[in-house]
């Protein structure tokens, strides 16, 4: 049994001289920051996407590896859209996530900034994500308009909504 299974994992303390918060930071392009330098080991990155995950009782962002967590702070958000797959010419397509989840792309869950950056509602829609210029050019074959940007996925088509200022 690993300690993040113990019901009280998230209410201990942590270790004698050491913190919860951190200088941890994820920047709009899915990299990973600690105390200003780039976390640039590409094992230790991939892991770090993968223990994101929201605090029970706070609801803020937080790394765990199910043996210690930390707080950290997403610029944007806490997940990236690395890619977009597209299958049986647009009856099909799937989201590529930053902590290396696939899921299915409803073009109802989009939404476009003021600045033109894609983002999705992801997690069952409890959290958002960033579309990387990579993604966001994936998602050509199934743009049906361009003004307004409409997106068709299958039987289903959505004009993006615009985002609320963050």
């Amino acid at each position: 049994m690993k300690p993040g299974d113990h019901p009280d994992f998230f209410k201990l303390a942590p270790p004698p001289g050491t913190s919860r918060e951190s200088t941890i930071v994820l920047d709009r392009e899915g990299r990973f920051w600690h105390d200003g330098a780039r976390v640039d080991h590409p094992a230790l990155e991939e892991a770090l996407h993968r223990w994101i995950t929201r605090h029970p009782e706070d609801g803020r962002l937080i790394l765990t590896n199910g043996y210690d967590w930390c707080y950290f702070r997403a610029e944007v958000t806490p997940f990236v859209v690395r890619g977009v797959r597209v299958e049986d010419e647009g009856q099909r397509a799937s989201l590529v996530l930053s902590d290396g989840t696939e899921e299915l792309l409803d073009p109802r869950v989009l939404s476009v900034s003021s600045e033109g950056v894609v983002f999705a509602r992801v997690k069952a829609g409890a959290e958002d994500a960033v579309f990387t210029r990579h993604a966001q050019a994936g998602l050509a074959p199934l743009l049906v308009s361009g003004e307004p940007p409409v997106v068709r996925v299958g039987d289903v088509a959505a004009e993006l909504k615009e985002r609320a200022a963050q």
